[in-house]
């Protein structure tokens, strides 16, 4: 049950706070005076989306609160419009929520019957799904819409399999050649890098082989090298030093010197000649030279190249494969296949027995509301495609209100008060395990004479089993209310502001007398009506 209602700066409505109470709740008011905003402040707390241009001039955000007295606890809702940004925040007992969790909980809040309502109920899609409200099994729908998925999801992979290999099989043999081309130098990952890196260390040690030879060169020459010279010159300062021992120094610094050239040539010779350097040298320019010559045809880095022959790989491997792939994905999509039509026929006679049961009910309320007692309702069957093959049963709403003619789709021949009527029946048999508000906005729209007293002993019917909530222009109607709203429009200056307040007993009577045409008869309808 709705017990408390706030909206804050929403449209014209500045500040308006109700308290509705069990049984039937009335809201009555002059056309235009904004009786709409009350419910739109419902739907959009609900989940509906408004617009930004919805906040009241002046204001920074709209805001909408209600407290709902359930089973099993109270549940507060609160939601607010940025006039700003036109986002809008969702809170459901002061924690921060979605739009789909409060969708989710909405049957059990309201149930919002408008005319708006009344347009959909011509609408096929609309009363096939009024049908599958009323299954045994609602996961009967749930199945069948999870089994659409799963085949739809198979197919499409299968599509996709199909596009794959068509545009790979296009260049397989631009495949095959690349593929040729880069077996036959078969690069490695990172061998590039560490054969430039050995190139610069063999040519740094053909370089140095290079000095060791001009040095040996030097030290033994081509007929009498730096040694052989430096050992006659150091014999000879020996032979001077001992006739002069001023030379002696000199010949130790010679003897010295010989000594270092000596080892000096030593080591050179263990360098050994650069036969093998030189060999590797040519070995690693050569293998560079063909990178640099598979880079050319490709048109790629190396490191690309070397990812290049592995996707390509795979490539050709998926190629030879994919027939194995296309084989299970077929399987899969014969057994969805299968188990979809299986899931659709059950559902489809579940629709149908359903559909029976509805028909009865819908057509015993009906005449309830006023409609002969050879007025009836029934369901025709029309298949639907879920998939190529596979077919559904759809409801599709057949009315009979007089008799000699036979049934026709409700969107052809129904009036607005018969749709009314309609929507009135079938919001009490929706509503029946969930017990929500039911807010019915102008049901009574073509409505009158007899049929009015019918439709409110139904109306007080439901008031008995749950909360109603009433927009209504027939003062025989609100009348029947246990609290009475009026709703009305003030201006002040170039601003309007929509007011909403609880009668009693006089403003009860004045209101019902507004409504009734105003003036004596007015009043004398009014007091007939309070007084019974």
């Amino acid at each position: 049950m709705l017990e408390y209602l706030r909206i804050r700066n929403l449209a014209l409505i500045e500040d308006v706070a109700l308290e509705f109470g069990p049984g039937l709740n009335v809201i009555t008011g002059e056309t235009g005076a904004g009786k709409s905003f009350i419910l739109r402040a419902l739907d959009f707390l609900t989940g509906e989306r408004l617009d930004r241009d919805m906040v009241r001039a002046g204001a920074d955000a709209a805001g909408v609160e209600a407290l709902f007295a359930l089973a099993d606890g109270d549940v507060v809702l609160r939601r607010e419009l940025s006039a700003e940004t036109g986002r809008s925040r969702i809170f459901v007992n002061d924690r921060l929520s979605s739009q789909d969790a409060v969708r989710e909980l909405k049957p059990r809040l309201v149930l919002h019957t408008s005319q708006h309502g009344q347009q959909r109920l011509l609408s096929p899609a609309y009363q096939a799904k009024i049908v599958d409200a009323f299954l045994p099994d609602q996961g009967l729908v749930a199945d069948k819409d999870r089994l659409l998925a799963e085949l739809k999801a198979v197919a499409e992979e299968r599509a996709a399999l199909a596009g794959r290999v068509a545009a790979l099989t296009a260049k397989r043999e631009l495949y095959e050649y690349q593929a040729a081309e880069i077996a036959k130098v078969a690069p490695q990952a990172g061998e590039e890098e560490e054969l430039t890196a050995r190139r610069e260390a063999l040519q740094a040690e053909a370089r140095s082989a290079e000095a060791v030879e001009s040095a040996l060169g030097l030290l033994h020459g081509q007929e009498v090298g730096l040694l052989a010279l430096l050992d006659r010159l150091a014999a000879e300062a020996r032979a001077l030093a001992a006739a002069d021992p001023d030379f002696a120094g000199d010949s130790a610094s010679l003897e010295e010197m010989r000594l270092t050239l000596r080892d000096l040539d030593a080591r050179l010779r263990r360098r050994g000649a650069p036969g093998q350097s030189a060999r590797d040298l040519e070995r690693v320019e050569a293998r560079l030279y063909e990178f640099s010559k598979l880079r050319r045809k490709l048109g790629r880095s190396l490191e690309e190249i070397v990812g290049l022959g592995q996707e390509i790989a795979r490539t050709l491997s998926f190629l030879d494969s994919h027939a194995l792939d296309e084989k299970r994905l077929a399987e899969r999509e014969k057994a969805a296949a299968q188990a979809l039509a299986k899931a659709a026929g059950v559902l489809s006679a579940a629709r149908r027995r359903a559909a029976d049961d509805l028909a009865r009910v819908l057509t015993e309320d009906l005449q309830g509301l006023g409609f002969g007692p050879t007025a009836r309702v029934e369901f025709a069957f029309e298949p639907a495609e879920l998939y190529p093959g596979i077919s559904e049963d759809r409801a599709r709403l057949l009315w009979l209100p007089n008799p000699g003619l036979p049934p026709q789709p409700l969107d052809r021949i129904a009036s607005g008060g018969e749709l009314s009527r309609f929507m009135l029946a079938l919001a009490g048999l929706l509503s029946r395990q969930e017990l929500p508000a039911l807010l019915f906005d102008e049901v009574d729209a073509g409505v009158g004479g007899l049929t009015l007293n019918r439709l409110g002993e139904r109306l007080a019917e439901l008031a008995g089993r749950q909360q109603v909530i009433l927009i209504t222009h027939w003062p025989q109607l609100a009348v029947l209310a246990r609290r009475h709203f009026s709703v009305c429009k003030d201006v002040a200056g170039n601003l309007a502001t929509v007011q909403c307040r609880r009668l009693d007993g006089p403003g009860i009577e004045a209101e019902l007398a507004r409504m009734a045409g105003g003036g004596d008869r007015g009043e004398v309808l009014a007091r007939q009506l309070v007084r019974g």
